[in-house]
């Protein structure tokens, strides 16, 4: 038998028992960690490199995205502002300038339509603190207690959410 080798008996026989390779040095796993080191910390800076642009990039694109947006919705508000200019320059009677003037409002409240913007209808209705703020009250009669009986500011909503409470006059009765 060679040196390389070992025999083992047992009840059941002979076998041979090869010896494993031989261990490699305290040295020589040193420097294959430190080789797996190195390797694993440049994927690292990799990774971190690429993450950093990859941020960059959504960056950009958002901005763009926003800028083009507000430069689409500054477009349609353009128009509104020409009307409120001419109808300042113009010599026209009253009748003339308020019409001129309803124009305007409408082409205003359809460019806020087309963002999505909505009035909040509150007139007539239950108080709610969620989308309005109590201004004032008032005692009128033939009106429930805590029920909007004027708005003086208008509330609006963009998708869903409150854009902006409306201002209202809520009626509230003496206490006799």
């Amino acid at each position: 038998m060679s040196d390389d080798s070992a025999v083992l008996r047992t009840e059941a026989g002979e076998a041979t028992i090869e010896e494993a390779a031989a261990t490699p040095s305290l040295e020589e796993q040193l420097a294959a960690a430190n080789a797996r080191a190195d390797e694993n910390y440049g994927k690292f800076l990799l990774s971190v490199a690429d993450f950093d642009n990859y941020r960059k990039r959504m960056q950009r694109d958002i901005d763009s995205m926003v800028s083009s947006r507000r430069r689409m919705l500054l477009e349609r508000l353009l128009p509104v502002l020409d009307n409120l200019q001419r109808a300042l320059q113009s010599n026209a009677s009253v009748e003339m300038l308020r019409g001129g003037l309803e124009q305007t409002l409408r082409g205003f409240e359809a460019v806020m339509a087309g963002e999505g913007v909505k009035p909040v209808e509150v007139q007539g209705e239950p108080f709610d603190p969620r989308v309005a703020e109590a201004v004032g009250t008032a005692t009128p009669d033939g009106v429930a207690e805590d029920t909007v009986v004027e708005v003086t500011e208008k509330g609006y909503t963009l998708g869903g959410e409150l854009l902006r409470p409306a201002k209202v006059i809520v009626a509230k009765h003496r206490d006799e």
